[in-house]
């Protein structure tokens, strides 16, 4: 096991950045600093869902029970509807024993709670990466404020725009979807009393809207899907207006239950929605990525943090396992091998999850396109939500040495 004095810097204060802090503070024992652009540590005001796959991680590292006390357990299992509120399918939503049910999470909630369970002393703000690269020592990292620093090791949790991504050899060009999504949160208390506390999806006119609740029900998370070019002559995202949103899911063909929802909005933004293609290697030396830097994905399996988080907890592993700073870069590369070809399932199974909502391609067939979601239904809970990060990597590491040994 590397020395307790080991540093190691995680570039990036979000969901998957401090997870990994988390994870190699308290898994693998070494010191941890997070370098994060932004004055304070925050995130948008929107939801995610905490799958089982993450909870399982999250409960390893003693964080799991505050996340759920902060989130939203659902009722049951969520639903798939068409435009007008017709049962496709239900969605599963726990894993195969039952022990871990989706949680829906306000993001700054879900901040807090991985923050508070970091040392704030390792924790710095205000440091915008401006470059990275390898030294005799170890790892030099440099900020616009003027900051520079040596690590044994760095760990790009940075995002899409990653600049760790490019001191690796890996740059990958974005791929708009040709979809844009609105999203927010809305006040529970301004939707009927009776209104299910579960996930739903309404599927129509090459457009989805889900919603599913939040902040032990006191909000509801939605998220809408269009289609749009706005991306292509401007920014990636920004402010709209509700009038805006509620014009996409205007008319008859639609529930009036969705309509009833969307008169409860107050306030929304919309984003791009962008991936990139597959990097084809993660790590260079004692350097690595994880989270959104190496596998941007689409949302429409909501694997994004979840996979970021699965990640943490893959890193934390073959980094215990490290005998010596100078073995870092061989745990990294095990690291990649094992979580490369995962995420990269993950991010075509979400642009595929994305032309089933909106009857794309192939699936402008709505009975192949029903057909499917009722069968991938299970296949979500088996391949994705029972997947257990920890014992992967362990499995993977006994591989590693056995071979070594021969």
């Amino acid at each position: 096991m590397v020395s307790q004095s080991t540093r190691i810097a995680v570039i990036g204060g979000g969901m998957g950045g401090l997870t990994a802090a988390i994870a190699l503070n308290r898994v693998a024992g070494v010191q941890v600093t997070v370098f994060e652009q932004a004055s304070k540590l925050g995130e948008v005001g929107a939801g995610v869902t905490v799958a089982p796959n993450a909870q399982r991680v999250l409960d390893n590292l003693g964080v799991l029970e505050q996340i759920r006390t902060a989130g939203a357990v659902p009722d049951g299992h969520g639903v798939y509807q068409d435009a007008l509120g017709n049962l496709v399918t239900d969605a599963a939503w726990e894993d195969s024993s039952k022990q871990y049910r989706n949680i829906g999470m306000y993001r700054p909630d879900l901040i807090n709670a991985l923050a508070s369970a970091v040392d704030p002393t390792s924790i710095r703000l205000g440091h915008r990466l401006s470059g990275v690269e390898s030294v005799e020592s170890g790892v030099r990292v440099s900020f616009e404020n003027g900051v520079t620093e040596e690590f044994d090791a760095v760990v790009g949790a940075d995002g899409i725009h990653s600049v760790v991504r490019q001191a690796i050899g890996q740059f990958p060009e974005p791929v708009y979807s040709e979809y844009i999504v609105y999203r927010g949160v809305v006040d529970a208390s301004l939707l009927p009393a009776d209104w299910p506390m579960i996930s739903q999806v309404w599927m129509g006119n090459n457009r989805h809207f889900m919603c599913y609740p939040l902040q032990q029900r006191k909000l509801f998370n939605f998220v809408a899907g269009v289609p749009s070019d706005r991306p292509l002559h401007g920014p990636w995202s920004g402010p709209a207006e509700v009038s805006e949103l509620a014009a996409e899911f205007a008319g008859d063909s639609w529930d009036p239950k969705l309509h009833r929802f969307i008169e409860s909005i107050e306030n929304t933004f919309w984003w791009g929605l962008f991936d990139h293609e597959p990097l084809t290697n993660w790590s260079h030396g004692p350097i690595t990525l994880l989270g959104d830097a190496a596998h941007t994905m689409l949302p429409h399996q909501g694997q994004g943090v979840n996979q970021a988080i699965e990640d943490s907890m893959a890193l934390a592993t073959f980094v215990k396992a490290a005998e010596t700073v100078a073995d870092l870069p061989e745990a990294f590369r095990r690291y990649t091998a094992v979580r490369m070809q995962r995420t990269a399932i993950l991010q075509h199974g979400s642009r595929r999850s994305g032309a089933m909502f909106d009857a794309q391609y192939e699936f402008a067939d709505l009975k192949k396109r029903n057909a499917d979601l009722r069968v991938g239904r299970d296949f979500r809970r088996s391949a994705v939500f029972d997947y257990d990060a920890r014992k992967v990597a362990e499995k993977a590491l006994n591989r590693f040495e056995r071979n070594e040994t021969k």
